[in-house]
């Protein structure tokens, strides 16, 4: 017992160092993470529609998303689901409307001068103005953002408890530090430490905010909030769930866009042979996969450990074992070790190819270079995958097939999200 005791408090110390420890909520809540991946962002919408329909469909309630947390185009994705919390499922539909609505001509402007400015800025030489040291003009996207965004409708939301906290994750260009611009009901306690690591602002969030979490480098320029400047949150914080537990999530829907290859297709890549020399292209896409979507893993272990200690703990001394552990850790009464169940969806599909093989159809037709140069990196041969076009391919028609990618990966875990839900929250919502 001793021995597990330490091996506890161990743990104990690692979960406040990751922003683990529940706050004081009364009522367990369910938290929706959703990651980054800027065009990839439409696969999050499909798992949406299912937990909004089917999943609401079998349990009798509506699935109540309590704490929303996102990053890069995960908070915008969560902004929408909040500015709307009044309307449970026809919100989706909203946000699925903007996805398939979009023109890549429209969203990806090219800036004036922005292949000279990253130049000049590689160089040493300063930059100065919006558009500063990225490729493409941030106007459209704003813009977007404001017409699809009523903002000021998440502060009411808030206030009438539809929605508990919302969370949008960015990375301080000055500190490198993640910042996480939290909105929550003022009757709760401040979400951790600000001494932590990472940096909790309260906000009353606007599209500033969501414009910052997703300024991925060189493509948009950094976002000045307070004189201080922010690009995007995945840099350090691609999937966010330390946020969402710090505000009371005792269960996790995480969705991330990453495709997680199966281990033979791995070990077969290992033994291609000899490969050709990748493109700089291809290494701009592979650097910012290894940026915004490769850091879930290991956070995902920690839970299911402190998960599997507390379980084994419970069946070996009883019911109280989690109370008494966190009496003598040290904790408050209300805080302290807990279990959280997670079912985590990822991509069942390689979607850098999926996105390859759009863009070498007949139909798609972008205008000007970026057109033909996507166009050009689609027709590589050598390419194996395409991932920056992947996070470029703000387009229509193939959000439209991620959306639905998405509603099939979201059924075959249908199972799973019912019991997580229903476990946590069922007798909640069958009181109401």
């Amino acid at each position: 017992m001793r021995r597990f005791l330490a091996e506890s408090r161990a743990i104990a110390i690692l979960e406040r160092v990751s922003d683990t420890s529940p706050p004081r909520y009364e009522e367990p809540g369910i938290g929706l993470v959703l990651a980054g991946g800027a065009a990839r962002g439409a696969y999050e919408v499909g798992v949406l529609e299912h937990l909004v329909e089917h999943v609401s469909h079998e349990l009798g309630y509506d699935v109540p998303l309590d704490i929303l947390s996102g990053t890069s185009v995960g908070a915008i994705n969560v902004c929408v689901l909040a500015a709307f919390a009044d309307e449970p499922r026809s919100r989706v539909a909203r946000l699925a409307a903007v996805w398939t609505g979009l023109e890549m001509a429209t969203i990806l402007r090219p800036a004036a001068r922005g292949m000279f400015d990253v130049a000049r800025g590689l160089l040493g030489r300063g930059l100065t103005g919006l558009e500063a040291g990225a490729l493409f003009d941030p106007t459209p996207l704003a813009e977007t953002l404001e017409r699809a965004i009523p903002f000021e409708r998440i502060d009411t939301h808030i206030r009438a408890g539809r929605v508990r906290a919302v969370t949008v994750s960015a990375t301080q260009v000055a500190t490198g530090r993640p910042v996480v611009f939290v909105q929550r009901r003022r009757a709760y306690p401040d979400p951790w430490p600000t001494t932590h690591q990472t940096l909790p602002k309260s906000v009353r969030l606007r599209p500033v905010h969501a414009l910052a979490s997703s300024a991925v480098p060189l493509l948009f320029p950094a976002v000045p909030i307070d004189g201080r400047y922010y690009c995007d949150g995945g840099l350090r914080q691609n999937v966010p769930l330390s946020p969402a537990r710090r505000l009371g999530a005792r269960a996790l829907i995480v969705v991330n866009p990453k495709y997680a290859p199966p281990a033979e297709a791995l070990t077969a890549d290992d033994h291609h042979g000899h490969e050709t020399a990748p493109s700089p292209l291809s290494i701009i896409g592979k650097t910012l996969s290894a940026l915004l979507l490769d850091r879930i893993d290991n956070e995902l272990d920690r839970f299911e450990k402190v998960n599997e200690i507390l379980e084994a703990g419970t069946r070996r001394f009883g019911d109280e074992f989690v109370n008494g552990l966190n009496t003598e850790l040290g904790f408050h009464p209300t805080e302290g070790l807990q279990r959280i169940g997670i079912v985590h969806l990822r991509s069942s599909a390689n979607i850098p190819q999926l996105a390859a093989e759009y863009v070498r159809e007949p139909r798609f037709r972008v205008p000007g270079l970026l057109g033909r140069l996507m166009k050009r990196v689609a027709d590589d041969e050598t390419m194996r995958d395409a991932d920056l076009l992947s996070y470029l391919l703000f387009d229509g028609e193939f959000a439209g097939r991620l959306i639905e990618l998405g509603r099939v990966d979201a059924r075959a875990h249908h199972v799973a999200l019912c019991k997580l839900i229903d476990d946590t929250v069922g007798l909640r919502m069958r009181a109401k």
